[in-house]
């Protein structure tokens, strides 16, 4: 399938604009088509990167270092692919290391990559995790994300202020009882 051009997202633009009843011609109005176009090339980045790739480069040396690495609050913006509104939220990713590490702003990297696409959280969450444990290959994974979904909260049965939590738990951080609470301790602060 052939990528449509700047000028077809712009007319598209144009024809929502007099679809919603006005005119894509008046002043306020004239730059909006390549704004749109713009905004929506910088939200949907993530379908111009393969996310997987920022977690290739590892380090080994980590004094020892066999604890949980969590990395919290990661700021999440994502749209949803059903109504194309925005998702917004939190993403809490972590992992227990297996002899090396990767440098924190990658998780921060792997979760925008793959959430500047249309999404549902639930898979969102999967593949965070299961990319961060192909890659590199931990002991476990764990990725929580709590957002808003504007589908909800601006419209349909506007539930303004809640937030959908879904969680994808891998390895021991899945599997042992221990390693589950302390991740999803620090997860919540706790």
């Amino acid at each position: 399938m052939a990528k449509p051009t700047q000028a077809d997202a712009e007319a598209a633009v144009r024809v929502l604009i007099e679809w919603a009843g006005d005119d894509p011609h008046r002043e306020g109005l004239i730059d909006t088509p390549e704004r749109v176009a713009r905004s929506y090339r910088e939200l949907f980045a993530g379908y111009e990167v393969d996310p997987r790739d920022y977690l290739k480069r590892t380090f080994d040396e980590v004094g020892g270092y066999d604890e949980l690495v969590v990395l919290k609050d990661i700021r999440v913006v994502s749209f949803c692919e059903h109504h194309m509104l925005p998702v917004t939220g939190r993403a809490h990713v972590g992992y227990l290391p297996n002899n090396r590490v990767v440098g924190i702003s990658k998780l921060a990297r792997v979760v925008h990559g793959f959430a500047r696409r249309l999404q549902i959280q639930e898979k969102l969450t999967a593949e965070i995790a299961e990319a961060i444990q192909d890659i590199l290959e931990p002991q476990g994974v764990g990725v929580v994300i709590e957002a808003e979904h504007s589908c909800m909260t601006l419209r349909g049965v506007n539930t303004t202020g809640s937030l959908l939590t879904t969680s994808r738990l891998l390895g021991v951080i899945r599997d042992d009882p221990r390693t589950r609470e302390e991740f999803l301790g620090m997860v919540h602060g706790k």
